[in-house]
């Protein structure tokens, strides 16, 4: 598959995807409408299946096309933080944290812990450094990240630091006109005919897998696996497709808004720990101020 696709190939899906259309999508590439539309018409014999849906005069990402733009787009941003970390280390400036985060589309709390950390080292930046949900300690142990907010088990969190921040509650997220919405708790057996909507991170194919963040004994009836983008996921719960499962501080924000009910897990809560996560060894001044201001926000239940 990877001898099947080149750069400019993913250059192309993340242009179409963001424009909508092969004219707007070739004006941001400087490449004729033409040229571009052999492009995808080729790239797509290649794959064998079409990447996107024709809507009106819109081109909208089908599933494979949206699934070949989650690579696309980390690919992406992963060359471009590398080319703008050479130019740093070519011009000696070197005052950056690389941040990333777990359930890393949710981010209302980070304003204030980066107006607290520029108020200390005016002179440094905070780059949100986009990383695959299920890897911020191989990313932290391949220098590609400095600092990573993280709860799920990784077989390899013994090789970094971690400094325990707070205790959180998994929830069923449920629209408020669901059965579920108005009582106390749910039980492992409230799963038999659910239908759940997880990340994709979660993808039990994969090897090795991501247990599931459900009680012991669980077994819903059926889980589709989704990119990971907590709007999107809330939005098909809003939408009545599903039902999933997050941390109380990542879906609280989205209850109100969404029209959505928070319902935990009982009798005993199925709770996850949130870090912060460095490597070991000696750190410079402004990353220590970094990690210092997260543990400040979020040493506490948020």
């Amino acid at each position: 598959m990877t001898a099947e696709v080149d750069l400019r190939d993913l250059e192309l899906l993340s242009a179409t995807a963001d424009a909508g259309t092969l004219t707007a999508a070739a004006e941001r590439l400087y490449v004729s409408q033409p040229a571009l539309s052999q492009r995808l018409t080729r790239l797509e014999d290649r794959l064998g299946m079409p990447l996107f849906d024709r809507r009106g005069r819109r081109l909208v990402p089908n599933a494979a096309g949206r699934r070949m733009l989650v690579a696309a787009r980390r690919v992406l941003a992963e060359l471009e933080s590398a080319v703008r970390d050479l130019h740093e280390m070519r011009e000696g400036h070197e005052r950056y944290v690389r941040f990333t985060a777990q359930c890393s589309t949710t981010y209302q709390w980070l304003p204030p812990v980066l107006r607290a950390f520029r108020a200390r080292h005016p002179d440094a930046e905070v780059r949100i450094e986009r990383v695959a949900d299920d890897a911020p300690v191989p990313a932290l142990l391949a220098d590609r990240v400095d600092v990573a907010l993280v709860t799920k088990p990784d077989r390899e969190a013994d090789r970094v630091s971690l400094t325990r921040l707070f205790e959180d509650e998994m929830v069923a997220v449920v629209p408020v006109g669901h059965p579920w919405a108005g009582r106390d708790h749910v039980a492992a057996d409230d799963l038999a005919d659910a239908r759940l909507l997880l990340y994709d991170v979660y993808d039990q194919s994969r090897i090795p897998s991501v247990p599931l963040p459900l009680p012991h004994g669980a077994r819903p009836a059926r889980v589709t696996t989704v990119p990971v983008l907590t709007d999107v996921l809330v939005e098909l719960v809003a939408g009545g497709q599903g039902l999933t499962v997050l941390p109380n501080w990542v879906a609280a924000p989205y209850a109100a808004p969404r029209g959505l009910a928070l319902v935990p897990f009982g009798p005993e809560p199925l709770t996850r720990t949130w870090y912060v996560a460095t490597r070991r060894g000696p750190r410079a001044p402004h990353l220590v101020a970094f990690v210092a201001e997260l543990t400040a926000a979020l040493g506490t239940p948020a």
